[in-house]
């Protein structure tokens, strides 16, 4: 325990001392009991009124230290014919008396002269103190000259574990580097991160300085490290700032103290918790004493093995047996270090190497008051320590009492703990517990509150806009619920139907010269291709999948090259119309036959590069992230832009002869205006595709998706409304227009013999291979 010179206090450094007096009566060896006493500091409080100086503790430690010499000497069982004494001295808690006292016991005079003479005719076998560490250090370093053992109750300094230093000092408390351990393990059970730290300017104070913390005036809970002697005048200051919203962790030195276990400082101090050496209940006194009980039988104990020649195995070849009275003092030191003995409350004594308890704990104290208004002190769990394991042992229902506004657990932090969403920077030349919190970067999470870093999402998630968790990311395509998807899903039905319509049309009047004009088998595959392309938009429609990606593509080709290679089919048929009607000759016209293999070598070459399409660099469903990352776009990977082109291209190619030749074929006669609709077809054709390549480029997502099939639809629209609406016209609203004078017509030609109409163009081209010959 620390000391302070700053008032005259009681404190006690006892030495036992053997004194064997042979009495030849009996032949029997009797003892008697030698008591010496300076309590020139109990005298002095008790007659000058000087109570508040007064060390009631000293005094306590005092009456227990007699009360077990007492009890050992009525024991028959140990050191049977011998009584021990001993002599007790004021050190006033000043390091210059616990000198002088140790040169007392050195010399056994009152003049304190240091000849280290022993006259008294007494045996000191060691020494009990001092009361606290500073004075056990100044008295060691003396003692220390002729290995005097000495044994410590309250000296909890760790220096004093330096066998190199103070090879003869033991002690029976913890050192007080066990008990900043034990003040670092609470501080962290309760979650203090920001702690204040008070300790006295001395070796015991210095030490306790381990405590990892820092003192500043936010911290709500402070750690005292000092003696209840220093700490009276820091009482006072804090009841005259008035300052009671702390939380105080006390060192077992003022823990218990009765200097400050007063009701009136409990609005100061109430709701303390702490470390004290554990209390027990010594048989003939009422009192709950401290620890002074079994360094007294630990001396004891001691000389009892040395009477007996009680030696460790490893020392009987190293020494001889010791007898008392023949003995030296550093003769029971050597009996001492290895005792192990268990006091009457079952507490097991050993020490280590270096002088410490093996195993021990503290009780942790809260102080609280009861409800006679006194103060209390109430256990609420204890620290285990044995070698290197420690156990701080709290009940969940340990009833502590806080000192607090809410009565709840204090919350001392220099920084409170960054909510989730947040993450910590630590503030540039400050203690780390004192801290910024920043908000996580989009697409990072801190879901804990405190984290240091804040967690990136997965790739297919993003932060919520708190940033606290990970939500998955808002998934973009053309699906069949949403308005957009299902307004061109019912286009593409009912383009289909109407396709259909017409071929239902196309096949109840298909012996009217209307249907038959120009090769009706034709038409009959333009119709189905144009249900090929307007549903192959559906493909388009939904989540992108590999075998739709594959698909779509591939079917809008196929459907635009099986319609636009019937259609040149016909436009070849109204070329060659319109050279006969040009020509002077009679030209050869190409077999129906021809017309239908120049589909199927169209079709069969499409179908050649879509199978290497597939089969070498295939369309894949892939996830577009945005740059912003808040979403994730499905969508298909074309592959192989080269094939593509080649497909498309193709089909470009074909629309651009079947332009090429009913322009040619654009000046037949009025009502023969097949030529005419096809060449309108393919312009819109054209417009609707060439305004299609600028909106696909510039939108990006569904939308991007949407433009294919408006283009699709709308192209497909265009060729049926051209090429069969006008002729659906003609064969339901206008049947008396569907004949052959009215659907034929005079053809101009160079021969005037010639007569040509539609009509007998069209059959002739449809039943014959060659009509006319070279007009002479």
């Amino acid at each position: 325990m620390v000391s302070r010179k700053k008032c005259l206090v009681l404190g006690l450094t006892a030495f036992l001392w053997v004194e064997l007096h042979a009495q030849n009566e009996n032949q029997n060896t009797k003892c008697r009991l030698l008591g010496k006493f300076n309590l020139t500091g109990y005298v002095e409080a008790l007659t000058k009124a000087l109570l508040s100086r007064f060390n009631f503790r000293g005094f306590r430690w005092m009456k227990t230290m007699i009360h077990t010499i007492k009890e050992i000497n009525e024991r028959k069982d140990i050191l049977p014919n011998h009584t021990l004494g001993y002599q007790i001295f004021d050190n006033c808690y000043t390091i210059s008396k616990t000198m002088e006292t140790a040169f007392t016991f050195l010399t056994g005079q009152e003049e304190y002269q240091p000849n280290f003479r022993n006259s008294t005719g007494k045996y000191l076998v060691g020494i009990i103190g001092a009361g606290g560490s500073l004075l056990s250090v100044a008295a060691s370093r003396i003692l220390e000259l002729y290995h005097m053992p000495q044994v410590g109750y309250t000296s909890s300094c760790p220096i004093l574990s330096d066998k190199f230093q103070f090879p003869s000092y033991l002690r029976t408390i913890p050192s007080d580097k066990i008990q900043s351990e034990a003040m670092v393990t609470l501080i962290k059970h309760f979650g203090w991160v920001w702690v204040g730290a008070i300790a006295a300017d001395d070796d015991f104070g210095k030490y306790g300085k381990a405590v990892n913390a820092v003192m500043t005036p936010t911290a709500r809970v402070i750690v005292l490290y000092t003696s209840d002697i220093d700490l009276s005048s820091f009482v006072l200051e804090m009841v005259h700032h008035n300052i009671t919203d702390r939380t105080w962790i006390a060192s077992e030195a003022w823990i218990t103290s009765a200097l400050i276990a007063k009701p009136e400082y409990f609005p100061y101090f109430g709701g303390t918790i702490g470390f004290a050496v554990p209390r027990t209940v010594i048989p003939g006194l009422k009192e709950f004493l401290y620890d002074v009980h079994p360094i007294v039988y630990a001396m004891a104990y001691g000389l009892d093995r040395l009477s007996r020649c009680d030696l460790r195995e490893s020392d009987k070849g190293n020494m001889e047996c010791s007898h008392i009275p023949d003995f030296k003092p550093m003769d029971v030191m050597c009996y001492l270090k290895g005792l192990k003995f268990t006091t009457h409350d079952g507490r097991r004594i050993q020490w280590n190497m270096n002088g410490d308890l093996e195993s021990g704990y503290y009780d942790i104290l809260n102080r609280q008051i009861d409800n006679a208004g006194e103060i209390a002190f109430v256990k609420v769990g204890e620290y285990k320590f044995q070698k290197s394991k420690f156990e701080l042992v709290l009940p969940k229902n340990s009833m502590i009492f806080w000192n607090t506004e809410s009565s709840m657990l204090p919350d001392s932090v220099c920084t409170k703990l960054c909510p989730p969403g947040t993450r910590k920077r630590i503030r540039q030349g400050q203690p780390i517990c004192c801290f910024d919190c920043i908000p996580c970067a989009d697409g990072y999470v801190s879901e804990k509150p405190g984290q240091r870093e804040c967690d990136a999402c997965g790739e297919d998630d993003w932060s919520n806009a708190q940033k606290s968790k990970c939500v998955s990311k808002e998934v973009e395509f053309l699906a069949y619920e949403e308005a957009l998807g299902f307004t061109l899903v019912i286009l593409s039905i009912f383009g289909a139907l109407v396709v259909l319509a017409v071929t239902v049309v196309y096949v109840i009047h298909r012996h009217t010269p209307l249907v038959k004009a120009n090769d009706q088998e034709l038409s009959f595959l333009i119709q189905m291709s144009l249900v090929i392309t307007v549903l192959s938009s559906m493909l388009f429609i939904g989540k992108p999948l590999n075998w739709s990606c594959m698909a779509r593509q591939v079917t809008l080709a196929l459907g635009f090259c099986l319609c636009l290679s019937s259609i040149l089919g016909k436009t070849i048929s109204l070329f060659f119309a319109y050279r006969i009607s040009k020509s002077k000759t009679r030209l050869i016209s190409i077999h129906p036959i021809t017309r239908k293999l120049i589909v199927l070598i169209c079709v069969l070459g499409e179908i050649s590069v879509c199978s290497a399409y597939l089969l070498l660099e295939p369309p894949r469903m892939y996830k577009d992230i945005e740059p912003q990352n808040v979403k994730i776009i499905f969508e298909c990977n074309e592959g192989s832009i080269e094939f593509l082109c080649s497909i498309f291209g193709f089909d470009v190619l074909l629309a651009l002869l079947c332009f090429l030749t009913t322009f040619v074929a654009r000046q037949l006669p009025d009502n023969y205006y097949e030529g005419k609709c096809i060449t309108f077809a393919m312009l819109v054709f054209f417009i609707v595709w060439i305004s299609f390549v600028p909106a696909y480029l510039s939108t990006k997502g569904k939308f991007k998706v949407a433009v294919e099939i408006f283009a699709i639809l709308a192209s497909s629209y265009g060729l049926l409304g051209c090429i069969f609406l006008p002729k659906c016209f003609i064969i339901l609203l206008r049947p008396k227009r569907n004949t052959e004078e009215t659907v034929g017509g005079r053809v101009p030609t160079v021969d005037r013999s010639i007569q040509l109409t539609s009509a007998s163009v069209s059959s002739e081209l449809n039943n014959t291979t060659v009509s006319t010959v070279l007009d002479e």
